[in-house]
């Protein structure tokens, strides 16, 4: 098996600090990539947290030297205009040279409505993402930039601050439509599921040979049941179904619409436990569909003890 392990951040469950200090031990701990949340909210209240990922990001290029990060993902269409996005993720690139990339996807309703902006159609989400990234690229290469688009206008803007090599652009997909516009726009494919259909569709649109990364949510506890517990209590919300993710405004809907979830529903979507094995498992089915990256996202507050237990566990028989 040739897949590449990382290591996720939740914007949703942690401090700016926690957030700075858990990269640092990742990259310690031999992760060879990290993504990080971008969230205004968080999926349920018990979650806690939402910084601002930009000045997170800033403080983890200070604290880290080599590991790659990402943004996973950032919507770059309703709640900031793409061209504030292209200068934060040029600014970060420079921090980070050679190690950043660009995560991007049509957001949630949970995030994007705070302006009062009207939450568009999947169709027309996916269409301003299209544009979005056009202008991002097209302003990451250093000149005046005039765009009257459908959707964004850009009046006579140049980005000063850029970096020598623009950062690649990683596209999330859920469904095969988005799938085939991240195959077609971006570098590389970002997903939550080990579906083949998804890498397919990102494969046959033009992202044969890029960069797929998947994410993987476990909560690892020495007890199964405590660990089933913690997940149901703070992630519940991985085993919501369909199209809710996307269209829920608030972290008590996602609340009311988990309520009729079983613990066992939530151990379903989340691998529980500390069993080496069953981690792996789990991994090999995202490079059995495809994968090439697989970043793994740890529920609870033991951040530490997931970490050092990947360090010692997990880690070592995937790249011997």
């Amino acid at each position: 098996m040739s897949v590449s392990i990382g290591y996720a951040l939740s914007s949703e469950e942690r401090t700016a600090r926690e957030l700075v200090s858990h990269a640092r031990l990742a990259e310690e701990a031999g992760f060879e990539f990290a993504l990080i949340s971008d969230h205004f909210h968080p999926w349920l209240d018990e979650q806690g947290q939402s910084p601002f990922v930009w000045s997170v990001l800033g403080a983890i290029a200070e604290a880290t030297d080599r590991i790659p990060f990402g943004t996973g993902v950032t919507c770059p269409t309703i709640r900031i205009h793409p061209a504030i996005i292209a200068q934060a993720a040029a600014t970060m690139a420079t921090l980070m040279p050679g190690r950043f990339f660009l995560g991007v996807g049509s957001g949630e309703n949970l995030n994007e409505h705070i302006l009062g902006d009207r939450w568009p159609s999947a169709d027309e989400r996916l269409e301003m993402l299209e544009e979005a990234v056009e202008v991002i690229r097209e302003l990451w290469e250093g000149g005046l930039v005039e765009h009257h688009g459908k959707h964004y206008t850009v009046d006579r803007a140049r980005l000063y601050s850029i970096p020598d090599d623009p950062p690649p652009i990683a596209v999330a997909a859920a469904a095969e439509g988005a799938a085939e516009l991240a195959g077609r726009i971006g570098d590389a494919l970002v997903s939550t599921s080990p579906n083949e259909d998804i890498v397919k569709s990102f494969e046959q649109a033009g992202g044969k040979g890029k960069p797929k990364y998947g994410q993987l949510t476990v909560c690892v506890d020495e007890s199964r049941e405590r660990a089933a517990e913690t997940a149901f209590h703070c992630w519940r919300n991985s085993a919501l179904e369909g199209e809710l993710g996307q269209e829920l405004s608030l972290p008590r809907y996602f609340d009311q619409a988990a309520a009729s979830l079983t613990r066992e529903d939530v151990a379903g979507a989340v691998v529980c436990g500390a069993s080496a094995s069953e981690h792996r498992e789990k991994i090999e089915e995202f490079a059995d569909a495809g994968f090439t990256h697989v970043y793994v996202h740890q529920v609870g507050s033991d951040q530490e003890g997931m970490i050092r237990f990947y360090e010692e566990a997990v880690l070592p028989a995937l790249v011997s």
